[in-house]
Order: C-alpha cells, then structure tokens, then sequence
C-alpha cells in the first residue's frame, strides 16, 4: 500500500468525521425554525416584589429589573419583541419562565419589562409579541402538558386527577410554592404538538367545565 492510498483513507476519514459534525440535532428538524416567527396577541400582565430572587423555569434567579417573561408553551430562550396595542410602545424581552397561570393571559413580563409599556399602573395591557430570536437549549424544548387545576388543598388536587386519568394517562400533581402560599397543579397527557394538547384542553373544558390551559414541561 502507497501514499495514494492513505492520502485517499484520510480524505474519506475527513469527510466522514464531517458529515457526522453537521449533523442537525432531532428536534430541530422536527421543529424547524420554531420558534421564530411565531406572533401572538392577547392579554400581557406582570409580576415582581413577591417573585424577585425566586428561580425561574430555566434555573436562573427572577430579577424584576431585567427585561425578561414568562410564557406558558414558548421554549425557553426565545427572545420576543412585545408591542403594547394601547401605548404603542416596544420592548425586547427573553422568555426564561413559565407562566402566566391565568385564563387569557399569554405574557408575564418582569417589572422592568412592564415599566417600558407603561403597564405598571393598570397591571395588564394588550399585546403582540414576535418571537425574533431562539437560542435553544441542549435539554431541548420538552413535551407539553394540560394544566387542568390548581388547589391549596392536595385532596382537591387529587380528586380532580382521578377523574380526568379516565380518559388521559400521564397525570400528575405538581407541587409549587408561591408568594401568597403552596399550590397543587393537576397536569395531564405528554403532547409533542400545541394543536395536539390545545385539543385535549378544549375537550376537557367541555366535558368537566374547567377552565384548562396548555404548559410547556421543561423538567
């Protein structure tokens, strides 16, 4: 064997080591482009002193003076462009937490990101956000998940989750400490698709007249 043939082992050795670096991860080409692009529009409020210095979904601490929100589905280090419809003002915001846990609302921003709409007085706004940039996380985005209620009394929460697993498996109760006290969030189904777990939320509101929302599972 000549130096031909190591010098063609090497390229081919080359190219193979590559290709494989190039590779795209699975969930990208599952999910090309996403978030980007994505525009919402509804009700923003926000959230400060009693959260400040908490960890948010991302493990980072919340600090209410930095222009950052949570968003219940979107992953987590989209950075989206808020528009207030009222005020006309703009802010650029990263999504580092999850929230906000009420029926038609779609934006906790910090307060910082509340004091350049202007919203601090009135406590919420209509908004549209744009996500315009993504900067993904090596854990992935995570599955989404159906919040169907949220109890201070576990027995409550238990009750509630033995009469939705009749119909969705991969329920669960998850315990969360808040400001104004401990909470117990009932959550089913493992969704890859917003279209797939918003079905199953809407199903569920019609058939047990809840009031149910789709989360984003980032553990």
């Amino acid at each position: 064997m000549g130096p031909a043939f190591f010098f063609t082992t090497l390229i081919g050795l080359g190219a193979f080591l590559n290709q494989g670096c190039t590779t795209a991860p699975r969930h990208i080409d599952r999910f090309p482009g996403y978030p980007v692009g994505f525009v919402e529009r509804g009700t923003a409020s926000w959230y400060g002193p009693g959260f400040h210095g908490n960890k948010t979904a991302n493990g980072e601490r919340y600090d209410m003076y930095k222009l950052t929100a949570a968003h219940r589905t979107l992953p987590l280090g989209s950075v989206a462009a808020v528009h207030s419809l009222t005020s006309g003002r703009h802010v650029t915001v990263r999504i580092n937490d999850r929230g906000p846990f009420a029926k038609g609302r779609i934006l906790d921003l910090s307060l910082a990101g509340a004091e350049a709409l202007g919203m601090t007085g009135n406590g919420t706004d209509q908004i549209e956000l744009r996500v315009v940039g993504y900067d993904a996380r090596s854990e992935g985005m995570g599955v989404l998940r159906v919040q169907v209620g949220s109890f201070a009394d576990i027995q409550n929460a238990r009750a509630l989750l033995a009469q939705v697993q009749r119909d969705f498996a991969e329920g669960r109760i998850v315990q969360v400490d808040l400001p104004d006290g401990r909470r117990y969030r009932v959550q089913i189904g493992r969704f890859l698709t917003e279209p797939e777990a918003q079905k199953a939320s809407t199903r569920l509101d019609r058939a047990l007249s809840l009031q149910s929302f789709v989360v984003r599972d980032d553990g």
